[in-house]
Formats: structure tokens, sequence, C-alpha cells
């Protein structure tokens, strides 16, 4: 084999290998496509995940996935959280921006089909869970209208936070 050869060989290992690296694979992720492209109220999609170490901080994002024709510039939810032990959810509404105030669509966009991720903990306010064991998100939506049209996909994505070479 050709000397020249063998080191581009390595160097496009190497740059593999780092590409992957920065890439943050999530330690909890699922999605819900919605039948018929719209999001009724009695669709409250349910995410179950395990949590194990009580002394990581996690980021919690929402994900929705939606057509060109949604006609709204956001999305208003219901989050219902159950904690380990909990017999019943806590409740809290959030709104999740899907266009700038001049209608440009946030997020990212493929042809007709947005995608918009929203952080509910994140950088310095990342969670730390007191509870080891299983935590349930339900989400409902709370629009005034019912099916919600051109919403195509909602989902829950947790990520580890990384700690500090410090420790931290």
């Amino acid at each position: 084999m050709n000397t020249g050869n063998r080191y581009t060989g390595i160097l496009i290992f190497v740059l593999l290998a780092c590409f992957t690296s920065c890439i943050k694979s999530p330690y909890y992720q699922k999605e819900y496509s919605l039948p018929q492209n719209a999001w009724q109220y009695q669709f409250k999609p349910s995410f179950k995940f395990e949590i194990t170490d009580t002394t990581a901080a996690y980021n919690l994002f929402l994900h929705i996935r939606h057509t060109e024709a949604y006609p709204f510039s956001n999305v208003w939810v219901w989050i219902y959280t159950k904690q380990p032990g909990d017999s019943s959810f806590a409740k809290s509404r959030i709104e999740i921006p899907l266009a700038e105030p001049t209608g440009k669509w946030m997020g990212r966009g493929a042809g007709e089909i947005w995608e918009q991720r929203l952080a509910l903990t994140a950088g310095d306010k990342a969670m730390i869970f007191k509870k080891a064991g299983t935590y349930e998100i339900r989400m409902e939506q709370n629009m005034r209208i019912n099916p919600l049209p051109e919403v195509l996909q909602v989902g829950l994505r947790v990520e580890k936070v990384a700690r500090n070479s410090n420790g931290s």
C-alpha cells in the first residue's frame, strides 16, 4: 500500500471519529406520528424513561414537526409529569413558538416540512432528577381547534449533560 494512501485513510478515519464524537446521542428519544396529520385533543402521547443516575444533569426537549400549511405561529400544550412513586401527574401549560413575528418558520425546514425543538431545560437550567426510577411525561394539545391540522409528529428528547473534566 502506498504511504500517501495509508496516511489519507488514517486522516479520514480520525476525522470521522472526531465528527461522530461531537454528535450528541440522546439518553432517551421517542416520536409519535399523528394520524391524518392532525392532533386530536384525546391523543396524549406518553413518554416513559428510566433514570438511574440522580447525580447527573439532563436537558429535556419537546419536538414538533409540522407542514407549511400549519395555520398558527405557535402551539400551546399541557405537559403532565409523573415522578417515581407519585400517583398523580403535575400539570403545566407551555407555548411552543413555531414562527417568528414576521411569519418566518423557526427550526429546521426541508421542503414543506418544518421541525422545531423547544428546550424545556438546557444549559444552566439542566434538570437533576431527585429520584431514581421511571418518569412519565404526557403532552396534550391545548389550542382552540380540534383537531389541530398539519401536525405530523410530536416527541420528547432527553440528553444527559456531559460532566466537566474536573468532575462537576
